[in-house]
């Protein structure tokens, strides 16, 4: 969504960290970008005045001009006045209250309500492991009800039954009471959307909040309708008072400015993102790594996150083993193929690698997209359980057929094998530990090999470097309840495609047009 954003703002302030010192004309020209780059993405007029002017006033202070690299010192001001603006502290949803505890969806029809429901059951449920019941509230909207019902069965969550005749307050009642008599934690109360804003669903969403009496009033908000999405949460605050807002479709083309604006304007914190049609597509809203993303810094715990939640632990340990003993074959590279797509695929990863924004044109180029996983993981489906273990047998005829067999061409298979011979390579040298450019990564991916591992002290003074800052924005914490495992590195993730050898992601063939 912010890929638009991200691209003017990077573009503005790499022509100022390119400088040795700054004036106070460098400043007011970048923030004159800076307003306008903002005032295109629908950030409200109010929201971009306040933020130049903030960064301004930091930028033009003599710490930053007389310093060894001001550039990078306005890099951070921004990214610290983004968070700012996004709201400082990430606010999750509060269960501390006695259970069940009411959570009430409102917004518009079409904004995602059900869904999000029904994303957030399943969270709640499968994360925070809460017994979670559902309840649509939505007598207007043909087959509302029976949607909600649908997404519990395949979800294995609970909703209230369907009881004709009923108007919403008093399902509101019956859903409290089922939850009560049941021993639920939580209970969701899906409420009835309009496709504009009216008197009657602003009264009824009063009298379930009365009724209620909601914990948490979640405001869901499609970020595709831009600048209308603060009025539309404005709104809602005055008449039933929200205590948060999930922001829908964050995956869109949309630009932005709906996160930008929403808690500067409203003072509501965007509590949760939806980042997918999927129904495990709901990710905490964090404003330091969403200011990140936006000035191409990248996400780095988030991915680390998405890692711990996806890839089975064990599944990976025994990949790494095979892979320091040199024994990588084309099943070990379909079982992380497969992983990497449950990650969110190539795209969903690239967001959030540094750098990556500012290669994007490049990336579009190769033609890199989700696609190519699938294909590989279709060539790979299409050989014998030996070709598999042996890929050294594959000769000219057993190509054919396997390119037949995946429906693609036979170029295709060759850098299927070309990459796994040069991960296979990699491995090996890895684990063998020689020294060389190779023996670094080897320890740090945890593949040892022979060489001394750091001790308790430089482990300390690595993690107290990290925490001080290197780089604009300095290094985040890893989140508390990641698993051991992880904490040692990521499993490696599979090369994608036979580009030619240039910087890579572990695997990823480079990018043309890029020295090495």
């Amino acid at each position: 969504m912010f890929d638009s954003l991200s691209e003017k703002l990077g573009g503005i302030l790499d022509r100022l960290t390119g400088r040795g010192s700054l004036s106070e004309a460098d400043v007011d020209a970048a923030m004159r970008e800076v307003r306008r780059a903002l005032l295109e993405a629908d950030v409200s007029l109010d929201v971009v005045r306040s933020f130049t002017d903030r960064v301004r006033e930091q930028a033009v202070g003599a710490t930053v001009v007389k310093s060894v690299t001001p550039g990078q010192m306005v890099v951070k001001i921004v990214h610290d006045e983004l968070v700012a603006t996004l709201g400082s502290d990430g606010q999750t949803i509060d269960l501390n209250a006695v259970p069940p505890v009411a959570i009430m969806m409102v917004g518009l029809q079409g904004s995602g309500k059900t869904t999000t429901t029904a994303k957030l059951a399943r969270r709640l449920t499968q994360r925070d492991k809460r017994k979670v019941l559902m309840a649509s509230l939505d007598v207007y909207r043909p087959a509302a009800m029976e949607q909600l019902a649908v997404l519990g069965r395949d979800l294995d969550i609970p909703t209230l039954p369907i009881v004709a005749g009923q108007k919403p307050a008093q399902i509101a009642r019956r859903a409290l009471e089922a939850g009560k008599l049941g021993g639920y934690d939580v209970v969701l109360l899906d409420t009835a959307g309009r496709t504009t804003l009216d008197e009657e669903m602003m009264a009824e969403a009063a009298e379930i909040k009365t009724m209620a009496n909601p914990h948490e009033v979640l405001l869901v908000a499609d970020s595709l309708t831009g600048q209308d999405a603060v009025n539309l949460a404005r709104a809602f605050d005055q008449r039933v008072g929200l205590t948060g807002i999930v922001l829908t479709r964050v995956d869109g083309d949309g630009r932005g400015g709906a996160a930008l604006s929403m808690r500067a304007v409203t003072g509501k914190p965007i509590k949760l993102i939806g980042t997918g049609e999927k129904t495990d597509a709901l990710e905490d809203f964090h404003p330091s790594r969403i200011a990140g993303r936006i000035l191409g810094m990248g996400d780095v715990v988030s991915l680390v996150e998405k890692a711990a939640a996806n890839i089975d632990a064990e599944k990976a340990a025994r990949t790494a083993e095979r892979m320091r003993k040199g024994q990588f074959d084309l099943n070990d590279m379909r079982e992380q193929l497969l992983q990497m797509a449950n990650m969110g695929g190539i795209s969903g990863l690239m967001g959030m690698m540094p750098g990556i924004a500012k290669m994007k044109n490049q990336i579009a180029a190769a033609g890199i997209d989700d696609k190519i996983i699938k294909r590989q993981v279709a060539v790979i489906d299409s050989m014998t359980r030996q070709e598999r273990k042996h890929p050294d047998i594959l000769k000219a005829s057993r190509k054919k057929r396997i390119a037949a067999g995946a429906g693609l061409e036979v170029q295709e298979v060759n850098k299927l094998l070309k990459m796994h011979r040069n991960m296979a390579d990699m491995m090996k040298a890895m684990g063998s530990g020689k020294r060389g450019p190779m023996a670094g990564i080897a320890q740090a991916m945890g593949f040892g090999g022979g060489m001394k591992p750091p001790s308790a002290e430089e482990l300390k003074a690595m993690a107290e470097k990290m925490q001080g800052g290197a780089g604009p924005a300095g290094m985040p914490g890893l989140p508390k309840d990641l698993p051991a495992g992880l904490r040692q590195g990521l499993p490696n993730l599979p090369g994608l495609t036979g580009l030619s050898g240039k910087p890579t992601l572990p695997g990823l063939g480079g990018f043309p047009g890029k020295k090495k």
